[in-house]
């Protein structure tokens, strides 16, 4: 089906969505696919999680999360076994998010998780009636599938790296543990738009400490990484060593079975790239071995292979938009690749805060451009 028909396809369901919206009291958004036509506020803070509507119909929504909060919150939309369909992490106080995505009907949840720790506060949330699917346009399938196959090509390096860098910190070996952490984790970082929709399994293999809600153990790759950067001691790292490679194994096996949605794909490009600016410039994500510029090209290429999945629809769509995506693309590598130092990164803390600052305006830009990604996806 071609993008014209596509469009005319959803009309039906754009018209039914224009008369819910306006009934059901929401803000009334500007128009949209796969029954995409309003606007649904979400005002968070630290106690509560108000969302505006309980009920909608089938199609595309937009979620604009404000945080009124005093902490950085997050806001999901679940699916049973809390499958993320959807999620924006790092929304600051006082500051607001849009987030876009694509229900079928069932029973879902929402969820803002203020200090971004925890369960989250929850509301039920109610989808019935039927749409047009966006993976209905035969480019959106195709990018699904592309991306799964991408995806496959980096789970099988993700879980051999991955053993090897477990079994060296099972047997002691330090040195050969820390050459192994940041080329392990830069097979996960790249595959993080899709490793994330599985529940508990991404915080416990990234989880940073701190992330965790009280009595919660902190595990993962990162309580290795502190381990072997602190006290250079792991030799009470052997179970941790094995539960991350048993949760690694989950999400490879899960991965590689799973095709992800036109949006979830658009989303996760951007998320990728939200995760450079919040964690990698900052030093947060690998703040003991400080590795954090291997995540940041891991991140960067997973992005721009998202993006790549999604490109015979885009190039139809919005094929400024695409130009604009690979040149700024084509800047961030440019100067991400001032750092390199043989087959790795500089060091984190090796930057100036100038150098950081250049990383930064060129992230911030380039999120810019794939952030209206999502829209074009959703023809909004």
């Amino acid at each position: 089906m071609s993008l014209h028909d596509r469009r005319l396809a959803l009309l039906p369901a754009l018209a039914l969505a224009v008369l819910t919206a306006a009934c059901g009291g929401s803000d009334g958004g500007d128009g949209g696919s796969s029954g995409a036509a309003d606007t649904i506020p979400v005002a968070a803070t630290d106690d509560a999680c108000d969302v505006e509507a309980s009920e909608l119909e089938a199609g595309t929504h937009e979620f604009a999360v404000t945080n009124n909060g005093s902490k950085v919150t997050e806001f999901y939309v679940y699916a049973e076994g809390d499958r993320v369909m959807a999620e924006v992490e790092n929304i600051a106080p006082g500051l607001s998010r849009d987030l876009l995505v694509e229900l079928p009907a069932g029973e879902y949840e929402t969820v803002c998780k203020p200090g971004m720790v925890g369960d989250g506060i929850r509301n039920a949330l109610t989808v019935t009636g039927e749409a047009a699917q966006l993976s209905e346009d035969e480019s959106l399938a195709q990018a699904g599938e592309d991306y799964q196959r991408y995806v496959q090509s980096q789970t099988a390096a993700l879980l051999e790296q991955t053993t090897a860098f477990t079994e060296a910190v099972k047997a002691g070996d330090v040195e050969g543990a820390k050459a192994l952490f940041p080329v392990a984790r830069t097979y996960w970082e790249r595959i993080e738009p899709v490793a994330e929709i599985f529940g508990d399994l991404d915080p416990l293999i990234d989880g940073r400490e701190g992330d965790q809600e009280e009595g919660q153990d902190f595990t993962g790759f990162h309580r290795i990484e502190k381990a072997l950067w602190e006290t250079g001691d792991v030799s009470d790292m052997g179970p941790y060593a094995d539960d991350l490679l048993a949760d690694v194994q989950r999400i490879v096996e899960l991965a590689n079975e799973t095709t992800l949605e036109p949006l979830q794909l658009a989303n996760g490009a951007k998320a990728l790239l939200d995760e450079v600016a919040t964690g990698k410039i900052t030093g947060e994500e690998d703040r003991y071995s400080h590795t954090d510029l291997w995540d940041f090209a891991a991140n960067l290429e997973g992005s721009q292979a998202a993006v790549q999945a999604l490109r015979p629809y885009l190039e139809e769509a919005d094929p400024d938009l695409v130009a604009e995506i690979d040149e700024r693309f084509a800047e961030t590598e440019a100067e991400l690749e001032q750092y390199r130092a043989g087959d790795g990164w500089m060091l984190h803390d090796q930057l100036t805060q100038e150098q950081l600052k250049g990383l930064s305006d060129s992230i911030t830009a380039l999120t810019e451009s794939v952030s209206q990604v999502a829209a074009v996806v959703a023809d909004r």
